[in-house]
């Protein structure tokens, strides 16, 4: 099996790569542009294996995508590249759409060239995966689940390029016939998790006797993924999922974010206790423009079409992660002298952009 990685530096793709070629021995293509958030150190497991390739590209690149297809000839292409946080999509939503909406277009437009030229078992075989977020859906009240069927309602700028992409992936299936599934999943978390995001910067900050900032009084609700986890539905959902078809992946894991800070505060006092308690550091700050109040997945489809059970739960999966970020500050160090945990996304009164 060859797979065609995008954004396989970033996140969730590089433990989707990790999976890919260290659990199932497939020939893996990262394809990744390396911007602030990709980072080659994420997977150091497998440099140097004979299964693993990598292509510094743009995925807007038209000319360089089909190349890399055309060349390595893969079976399935999965598209995790994305501008992917909200803070940053609120101050600079030009690289959210040009990435987001424009680069996936591009990834199908080539995709579906190089499809229509294979034959037989080849083109059989072919399948692209879209991969989104549940943040496409909105918000949630009190009750009630994100399932496959609900109805579109992006809150961001980063929601509604997620939700611009997820619209043209199926509309090329529709339109073209091209074998494309989409997968949209909750909030990710677990080792190389780039530290603008809550749960690594929390740690980090509180290691580093840092304020760990929440917004507005913490209450906003969302449920957790661990990575790894995710890691195997995606590729559960490239190889079995039905062409055309949606399936929401989500850990069934709810936690309000002050709840999710108040946990790594009480593992960090357990694991690092010198800096603690670190329930000390928490600072509420001024809410996020348009924050959304709650996210939850019903992953009943995934689990019981496609046989995927997360293995975590957060209480396991969060000690893993808090003890992975104490345990390898080599890959977390050069990443925060370029991002030191300051605030995103703040808008300036009186100014448009």
């Amino acid at each position: 099996m060859r797979v065609l990685v995008t954004g396989g530096a970033g996140f969730i793709g590089s433990a989707v790569v990790r999976h890919l070629v260290l659990d199932k021995k497939y020939d893996v293509l990262n394809v990744d542009k390396l911007t602030y958030a990709g980072t080659l150190t994420s997977l150091k497991a497998v440099e140097g294996n004979p299964l693993y390739r990598f292509l510094k590209a743009d995925i807007c690149d038209g000319a360089a995508m089909a190349e890399a297809m055309r060349s390595f000839r893969p079976d399935r292409i999965m598209h995790l590249a994305a501008e992917s946080h909200v803070d940053r999509s609120i101050t600079g939503a030009r690289d959210f759409v040009e990435t987001n909406v424009l680069g996936s277009f591009t990834m199908l437009e080539a995709a579906r060239g190089y499809w229509q030229g294979l034959t037989g078992e080849e083109k059989e075989r072919f399948r692209f995966l879209h991969v989104s977020t549940d943040e496409v859906y909105g918000s949630l009240g009190e009750d009630g689940l994100f399932m496959e069927t609900t109805p579109y309602d992006p809150s961001s700028p980063y929601s509604a390029s997620k939700a611009a992409s997820d619209h043209l992936a199926k509309a090329w299936a529709r339109t073209y016939g091209m074998p494309v599934v989409v997968s949209n999943c909750s909030n990710n978390y677990g080792p190389f998790h780039f530290p603008e995001k809550l749960i690594p910067l929390m740690i980090l900050n509180a290691m580093e006797g840092k304020p760990l900032p929440v917004y507005g009084n913490g209450a906003n609700i969302r449920d957790w993924l661990y990575v790894e986890d995710h890691a195997r539905a995606l590729d559960i959902i490239a190889e079995r999922g039905r062409i055309g078809e949606t399936y929401n992946v989500g850990g069934r894991n709810e936690r309000r974010n002050i709840d999710v800070v108040k946990r790594v505060c009480a593992l960090m006092d357990d694991l690092n206790p010198a800096g603690g308690p670190h329930e000390r550091l928490i600072q509420y700050v001024t809410d996020r423009p348009g924050h959304d109040a709650r996210y939850a997945i019903d992953a009943t489809k995934l689990e019981t079409e496609l046989g995927w059970k997360a293995q975590e739960n957060f209480e396991s999966g969060i000690e893993k992660t808090v003890r992975w970020y104490l345990a390898n500050e080599w890959w977390w160090a050069p990443l925060r002298q370029g991002y030191d945990g300051s605030r995103l996304g703040l808008l300036k009164t009186g100014t448009a952009g």
